[in-house]
């Protein structure tokens, strides 16, 4: 059955250049501004060359270089990332795969906020360690993908294309060179009006005038070679007005990637980067060299042209409210220019932001809650200021169908508080990310609107329009509803605003195990915004004999009613996916949860996957045994355990030099010997609960920043090799190994159904008291036997491992779900 879904008009805001004499743009966040900075972007508004730099991931991109281009150059210089980096590992918590790439998108955002570059991104979903290209475009649909590399381009109209990588294959990761291919291929087509034709209503064919390669040497310095053409830059260089180098401004960006563990120092002194010219317009002196001066294009562009001139020549650094008069002048010159040119909509933007930074503005438009429903009432507030005497005509503030009428002026930094009651639309859509709204296809997320494509993430959810004059000019500004409050520790907090759905439905686990034909339980919960609905708590694709609702509570405080469920269908097959969903007696239905992603660095995230859950059903022993668990990186093995049936302790470092038999297993996160020093610092007190008859299975850790390399009894040695294709063929070298029969047989079947891929960072040498069940190899690479290794060790025994349980667990991969329970096994003393 499928269920009849609500339908909700979906609305869109869409920002549409008015070229009238009043300009609305949308509001950027000004954080108090230096004059300097102001002078700094005065220097940024004069420039009109833009660069686009190409790659495949967040923390692909080049900050560095990004750094110089956009602050040394004045460039407008735009990132893209083919990915979302959706298929990386995640440093500082368990969130992976739709997740992980929604922190990745913002962390790429703060990069930028603090480089000075803008973001894109293709469709593309990143799917994990690709060998080489063929294999990335056998799972990209490769014209979808150049239609978002071409459209990017038209859009945003650079001079000169950067990739990070180049196009040689199998010297790195196949997106990576997959990003270099499409961009190439972008370049060339770009400018022809018959490629993609359908983006011409929106876009216009554009042409580069050169692409480079940013060259590198992995591991060593860049040396040019003497048939290639290419150019320097210093991007060591002390910018004076920023009062930093660029190399501190690219460590800070970079610093942004906390998810990857890419927290980075600065270089200290003088520093090259290269870029190799690949096609286009050869040149003699500058890869900038032969572009127009945009301004020379434009009827008035001459005008404008001295007028930043003049400004520039005589800014007033002490008294930077003396310079508004000429900024408005500046913006009267822009808003006569017509036609929806991107580069000068970027300048409009740019003088909007400038000319409200030099009067010191501070403009909040708050709701009462952070998240609230379709229907439901806001009490917002409007909080306005600014620090100079020229005063501010504020006419009105609009939202939805209200508006405030302001009858004063703002000026001499007396601020003005309004409250604005108003209601969100009853058809108004929530706040999902565009590009989760649709089921992917091929690796590709689907998105409908053609003019999101590219686009980093949503509009704000809600927005008001402030109308108000300055010096005889007009402007309307956008501000986006937030959410403030007082953090004790952190002080000011300020997030976005969501719409979340009116009804919500969750689940308590994502895999329920029915063991052994044994029934197993689930709770679910049903979140009402307004009030307690009527209605049943329905699963898709089980009978209602099935499973029955053996428990029932509401909360009327919470607007809450929570669910326990007994499901009983054991007969079907191995592994099964169920919706669940609360269905009104009108046949409304609501199956969408509200899961948020909270980390300090990074605003609130908020997204609204369908409630479901996996059903596994395996005749498998599971025996009651306590586990230890020492946490990682971050991932959700703990939790399935105990869905299992185990139950799982949290073994912190103060237990680490403590008494460890009571735990018949441990087992190490993912990256724990990477990232927890207590652990590191007590191997000694591991391998003696294992001399003395644990069971101790440690999972991968990277190759690199090992805070210990000896985590094993006896030595091993970590590498780079993986197993990237997740059904690639497994052979088994020790077919009478514990660990494939004991106490479930493992079969050539319990290999199949795997997710992403196989495993990764495999130990490369290992001693010969090692035992290697498992031999797994990628197509057309060298086999390897370092995936699995055992060991008896006094009384006890040890496993190394580098396959992906930390994804294969989480998705319900039955097989292997089978495989890592035979490793617990082995402690158990029953």
């Amino acid at each position: 059955m499928t269920p009849k879904l609500t339908k909700r008009i979906y609305q869109v805001f869409i920002s549409t250049c008015l070229f009238l004499l009043v300009l609305v743009f949308s509001y950027l966040p000004l954080h108090a501004q230096s004059s300097a900075e102001i002078y700094h972007g005065l220097l940024k508004l004069k420039e009109t060359k833009r660069v686009l730099y190409v790659a495949a991931h967040p923390d692909d991109e080049n900050t560095r270089l990004i750094a110089y281009l956009a602050n040394e150059e004045m460039a407008e210089v735009a990132y893209l990332s083919l990915t979302r980096g959706d298929g990386g590992q995640n440093l500082i918590g368990k969130e992976l795969g739709i997740e992980l790439g929604m922190i990745r998108t913002q962390e790429l955002l703060k990069a930028r906020e603090t480089d000075g570059g803008k973001q894109f991104f293709s469709r593309a979903i990143d799917f994990g360690y690709s060998r080489n290209p063929t294999e990335t475009l056998n799972n990209w649909d490769r014209q979808k993908l150049l239609s978002d590399a071409v459209w990017v381009i038209r859009n945003f109209q650079p001079d000169i294309i950067i990739t990070r990588f180049n196009t040689i294959p199998g010297i790195t990761h196949g997106h990576h060179t997959t990003s270099a291919i499409i961009a190439g291929e972008a370049f060339k087509i770009s400018g022809d009006p018959t490629v993609f034709p359908e983006q011409l209503s929106q876009v216009k064919p554009w042409s580069a005038k050169r692409i480079f390669w940013n060259a590198y040497n992995w591991g060593g310095v860049y040396e040019p070679k003497p048939d290639k053409q290419y150019y320097e830059f210093q991007v060591g260089k002390f910018n004076p007005i920023l009062g930093m180098s660029y190399s501190q401004i690219a460590a800070n960006s970079r610093t942004m990637h906390k998810s990857q563990g890419f927290g980075s120092t600065a270089a200290i002194g003088e520093g090259t980067d290269f870029i190799e010219f690949v096609d286009g317009q050869t040149f003699s002196e500058s890869p900038f060299e032969d572009l127009k001066n945009r301004w020379t294009l434009l009827p008035n562009g001459k005008v404008i042209s001295s007028k930043i001139d003049a400004l520039i020549a005589s800014f007033d650094f002490v008294k930077p409210a003396n310079n508004i008069g000429k900024l408005i002048e500046i913006r009267k010159e822009l808003n006569k220019v017509q036609g929806n040119l991107p580069w000068v909509n970027d300048k409009k933007s740019l003088i909007n932001q400038l000319i409200m930074e030099t009067i010191g503005w501070k403009a909040l438009f708050l709701s009462d809650t952070e998240l609230n429903y379709p229907s439901s009432s806001i009490q917002g507030k409007v909080i306005l200021n600014q620090v100079t005497e020229n005063p501010i005509k504020l006419v009105s503030f609009r939202v939805f169908d209200k508006t405030l009428d302001f009858d004063t002026n703002l000026a001499n930094n007396k601020s003005v508080q309004k409250e604005i009651p108003f209601a969100i639309p009853s058809n108004h859509l929530n706040s999902q990310p565009y590009w989760l709204r649709n089921e992917p296809e091929n690796n590709l997320y689907t998105v409908k609107d053609q003019a999101m494509i590219g686009k980093p993430y949503n509009a704000p959810t809600v927005e008001g329009i402030l109308s108000f004059s300055l010096e005889g000019e007009h402007f309307e500004l956008a501000l986006p509803l937030q959410y403030r409050y007082n953090d004790p520790v952190n002080g000011e907090v300020i997030q976005p605003f969501k719409v979340v759905p009116e009804i919500s439905v969750g689940v308590s686990q994502s895999n329920v195990f029915l063991l052994n034909n044994n029934p197993a339980n689930l709770d679910a919960e049903v979140n009402f915004g307004k009030e307690i609905r009527e209605g049943k708590l329905k699963i898709e694709g089980l009978k209602e004999s099935e499973f029955s609702i053996v428990g029932q509570s509401i909360d009327e405080k919470n607007k809450t009613i929570r669910y326990q469920i007994q499901i009983r269908n054991s007969n079907g097959e191995e592994k099964s996916a169920h919706k669940v969903y609360f269905e009104t007696p009108d046949g409304e239905i609501f199956q969408e949860d509200t899961k948020r992603i909270l980390y300090p660095h990074i605003p609130n995230l908020t997204y609204f996957p369908e409630a479901s859950f996996n059903l596994i059903r395996l005749n498998m022993k599971v025996s009651n045994q306590t586990i230890g668990y020492i946490s990682g990186a971050g991932d959700d093995i703990p939790g399935i355990l105990n869905n299992l049936g185990y139950s799982v302790e949290r073994i912190e470092e103060a237990q680490l030099g403590a008494d460890l038999s009571k735990y018949s297993t441990i087992i190490t996160g993912i990256r724990a010997f990477n990232v927890n020093q207590g652990l590191a610092s007590h191997t000694d007190a591991l391998m003696e609960y294992v001399n003395n008859g644990g069971n101790l299975i440690v999972q991968y850790n990277t190759s690199s920043s090992l805070l210990s390399k000896e985590f094993g009894p006896y030595p091993l040695t970590l590498s780079r090799d993986r197993v990237t294709v997740e059904n690639s063929p497994v052979k088994v070298l020790l077919e009478n190994h514990p660990v494939l029969n004991q106490p479930n047989k493992i079969s050539a079947k319990d290999f199949d159904g795997w997710v992403q891929e196989r495993g990764l960072y495999f130990p490369g040498e290992w001693d010969s008291l090692y035992q290697t069940p498992l031999l797994m190899q990628d197509p057309g690479e060298s086999a390897s036997e370092g995936s699995l290794l055992v060991t008896n060790y006094g009384n006890g025994t040890y496993t190394y491992s580098g396959i992906s349980w930390f994804r294969l667990l989480p998705a319900g991969v039955p097989g292997a779900i089978k495989l890592f329970v035979n490793l617990i096994e082995q402690g158990n003393e029953e």
